[in-house]
């Protein structure tokens, strides 16, 4: 998607270590628009999977997400970090690590939100080592739920997030893919 592309290529930082700072229009600040037609693409590319939630993790998921949600007519389901005291105590719970946290993350659905076997498309930022969006699988595993695709705004080829996803024989897209950050450069896939 070119227009993710050229935001990345103007405003990302690499930052080194595999980190990319998109700070300014995904994960601190977000830019509206720029995710409406993020969501616009999803919906596009996995209109014919039959999904019927976006589960995405919290927070910086959240936004592409909704907007993937709101073109295919269907709820988005965020995994909370936290469980809130408004939470009941029978949740389907996993952990991944955080990137750029460097801790393991809890990721918390309560179960009236994940129903057993519901079409589930997963949408986040990014898709890197896949620790993460393998997470949220295995939520929509313990829910009795089907995995129908996985979707993320930037993925990190060099770090083997789709080859770990590859087992699931789902559809996997990803809006901007980076083949290499070495020496603080950005490098696409065409």
């Amino acid at each position: 998607m070119q227009l993710l592309k050229e935001r990345v290529m103007q405003e990302g930082k690499n930052l080194g270590g595999g980190i990319l700072k998109v700070d300014a229009f995904i994960n601190h600040q977000v830019d509206p628009h720029l995710m409406d037609e993020c969501g616009k693409e999803f919906a596009s590319l996995f209109a014919d999977v039959g999904a019927q939630r976006v589960l995405t993790a919290e927070i910086s998921g959240i936004a592409p997400a909704l907007m993937t949600a709101k073109y295919l007519n269907i709820p988005v389901v965020y995994a909370r970090k936290k469980k809130p005291v408004t939470m009941s105590d029978i949740v389907y719970l996993t952990v991944a690590p955080s990137h750029t946290k460097g801790v393991m993350t809890e990721l918390i659905v309560a179960p009236e939100f994940l129903p057993r076997d519901e079409r589930v498309l997963i949408i986040d930022d990014f898709l890197a080592s896949g620790a993460t969006i393998l997470g949220l699988v295995r939520l929509t595993q313990a829910a009795g739920a089907k995995l129908v695709g996985v979707g993320a705004l930037l993925e990190k080829e060099f770090e083997g997030g789709r080859q770990a996803l590859a087992p699931y024989n789902i559809p996997v897209h990803s809006l901007v893919s980076i083949t290499s950050m070495e020496d603080g450069k950005l490098e696409f896939a065409d």
